[in-house]
């Protein structure tokens, strides 16, 4: 027996040690006034300012322009001359936070719950904010993340989290935003060795069953809503009574067309505001999204097609064909090698096929922020919202230019240290080598 509790306590050792990063700090809150000058500023919305200034207080941004005054004095002056300022990024679907050392310990993973139906999920109270991934992501500009349960047809909930936090209470930017529904797939296996085959079981009709169960499911919660009084509370019922009074969106985890067809239908049939998450054959009923007004998160550029009929190069088009069919969209990494710090590197390939460059950076900045539901505190560079900025050696979007040299969220400076960087300055210092600047 003592045995087994060595064991298991050195094992809850070395899974502590790999999810923290204990040398590196949240930010203390600044109180005063902060000025970001001479900088060329992609506000977000599309709009560039060159050489301009930003006037900062307790964390908001209070006046932008090429005719800002600067007062020196108790104040501090941010010299950005020759660099490029830009809206903090934010990551839209992810399981940051939840997922340390992918599926190789067991221990360090929480982003997945058994049971189909857990719409009762909240991620944002498995949020681990020592996450040493965190903190590699600031180093590229991503500041905020919508943290996203995984599992079952219904997930659970997500929340928006500003990642420079001592804990979840402290990460939450927006709680419990959205309910997630992974839609079942449409796909017959086929006899090529690739997908097993079930002969006994129609897959289309096991789909198609699924479906009727996910609306059995929301016509009963609907019917729970509206009653005044309740005998028994019902948590699963509860939990998405934000759907109905439109606090939450129901995000649509889909791809295939016919996956999107059916999502749409759930969003007339009970009202939901709903969002496309996936989306990859999204273009082929872009003016169908573009009426509904459904937005749609692209989930991973750097991908092969869908079909095999498709273009070798249709992932990459993707975004520029929503963007001309007036659909809102937003970009996301779900790689799970690159660990999401690739985001403004998808975004710089749909500008190399498409896209502006600025209507690039909107996707990752303040088309996420719209979809997420706070637009009006994020996203951009505007007056009146807070200051989370980013301040790069060159353009964000070019991994060739992409170097962060300061970050602020909600007016804090915050530490752009990360655990490759140190083990990089280590080796550098082993071996006698010379560190870069």
């Amino acid at each position: 027996m003592k045995k087994y509790l060595i064991t298991g306590a050195i094992s809850f050792l070395i899974i502590a040690q790999s999810r923290s990063q204990d040398n590196v700090y949240p930010a203390k809150e600044y109180k005063g006034v902060l000025f970001i000058t001479h900088g060329t500023i992609h506000v977000g919305n599309g709009k560039v300012i060159e050489n301009g200034t930003i006037k900062i207080t307790d964390g908001k941004i209070i006046e932008i322009g090429q005719n800002v005054v600067v007062t020196k004095e108790e104040s501090r002056v941010v010299d950005a001359r020759g660099k490029q300022v830009y809206p903090g990024l934010i990551l839209p679907e992810t399981d940051l936070g939840f997922k340390e050392i992918a599926n190789n310990v067991r221990g360090s993973n929480d982003y997945f719950e058994l049971g189909d139906l857990n719409p009762d999920i909240r991620s944002i109270v498995a949020y681990n904010t020592d996450s040493k991934i965190t903190n590699t992501l600031k180093a590229n500009g991503i500041l905020l993340a919508s943290i996203t349960p995984q599992g079952g047809t219904i997930s659970g909930s997500s929340t928006v989290v500003q990642l420079d936090a001592w804990d979840w209470e402290d990460a939450t930017y927006k709680m419990d935003g959205a309910i997630h529904l992974n839609m079942p797939s449409f796909i017959r296996p086929i006899a090529d060795g690739t997908l097993p085959l079930t002969p006994l079981t129609d897959p289309i009709k096991k789909s198609l069953e699924k479906v009727e169960e996910i609306k059995s499911f929301f016509l009963e919660a609907r019917s729970y809503y509206l009653e005044s009084v309740h005998k028994e509370t019902n948590l699963k019922f509860e939990a998405v009574k934000g759907l109905f009074d439109k606090k939450q969106k129901l995000f649509v985890h889909a791809n295939q067309v016919k996956q999107l067809l059916i999502a749409i239908d759930f969003a007339k049939d009970f009202g939901f505001q709903l969002v496309i998450v996936g989306g990859s054959e999204s273009w082929q009923i872009a003016d169908l999204l573009k009426q509904n007004n459904i937005p749609v998160i692209l989930q991973q550029l750097h991908e092969l097609p869908s079909t095999e009929d498709e273009d070798i190069d249709q992932p990459f088009k993707t975004p520029a064909q929503l963007q001309q069919a007036g659909v809102l969209f937003a970009l996301n990494d779900e790689n799970g090698t690159t660990r999401y710090r690739n985001l403004m590197f998808n975004a710089g390939t749909a500008a190399a096929y498409g896209l502006t460059r600025e209507q690039a950076l909107q996707a990752i900045t303040l088309n996420s922020a719209k979809i997420l539901g706070i637009d009006d505190r994020t996203g951009s560079i505007e007056v009146g919202k807070d200051a989370n900025i980013v301040i790069s050696e060159g353009d964000i979007l070019d991994m060739r230019s992409s170097i962060i040299i300061h970050a602020f969220i909600q007016g804090r400076e915050v530490s752009l240290d990360n655990k490759q960087k140190q083990l990089y300055e280590r080796y550098m210092k082993k071996y006698g080598l010379a560190i870069q600047p």
